[in-house]
């Protein structure tokens, strides 16, 4: 079958891309990462893409009429390179059905809560705030809601006592960066089948 050839979506430090390269090259992750896209030309996820010699796309939003608009222009660099899966990692922007649709089932989000708790942005800060003694990571397809795609794997994080967002935002991003290389390895050896909502991961 060849290694899984992924695009990384990204916005800012880029952990969890640094995850999924750091795999790659120590063959936990049988894929390669073509291209970064990111929407943040000062972004330190960048740097990190140029140090691992992995090519970027880099726009700027405000430079287009609309979403689609730059979308589509995404959608002809993941097409250019034959990308078979995109891995949303830390990407702070909505994505329209442009790229949904094209590869739905062949897009996956990685987010800082157990959902369908707490979606959206600062999940971690909203887990918090509501008292929950549990929160985690969740890895989904992405169905172009905020979040609502089908869930593929979870790992769960106790919220001790006198938590700070900071401190449990540093133990979530722990179990992002283990789960989402997991997950895209499941996906790279063709064990994580689609129905409907539901989710299988052959054993």
């Amino acid at each position: 079958m060849g290694a899984l050839r992924l695009a990384i979506f990204a916005s800012g430090q880029g952990t969890n891309f640094q995850a999924l390269a750091d795999a790659v090259q120590q063959g936990r992750l049988d894929a390669t990462i073509e291209l970064l896209v990111c929407d943040k030309p000062s972004a330190p996820v960048i740097e990190r893409a140029r140090k691992a010699g992995i090519e970027t796309f880099v726009f700027r939003p405000k430079e287009y009429p609309n979403r689609e608009a730059y979308d589509a222009e995404i959608l002809a660099e993941l097409e250019r390179r034959g990308i078979q899966l995109i891995v949303l990692a830390g990407y702070m922007r909505i994505i329209t059905d442009v790229l949904v649709e094209p590869f739905y089932g062949r897009m996956i989000n990685v987010h800082p809560t157990l959902l369908p708790a707490f979606p959206g942005v600062n999940g971690i800060g909203q887990a918090l705030d509501y008292g929950v003694k549990v929160t985690g990571v969740t890895v989904h397809y992405v169905d172009g809601g905020m979040d609502t795609g089908p869930i593929i794997a979870q790992s769960a994080v106790e919220v001790l006592e006198g938590d700070t967002e900071d401190s449990l935002a540093e133990r979530i991003h722990a179990a992002e960066q283990q789960l989402l290389p997991r997950v895209t390895q499941l996906i790279a050896e063709g064990r994580v089948e689609l129905n409907g909502r539901h989710v299988t991961v052959r054993s």
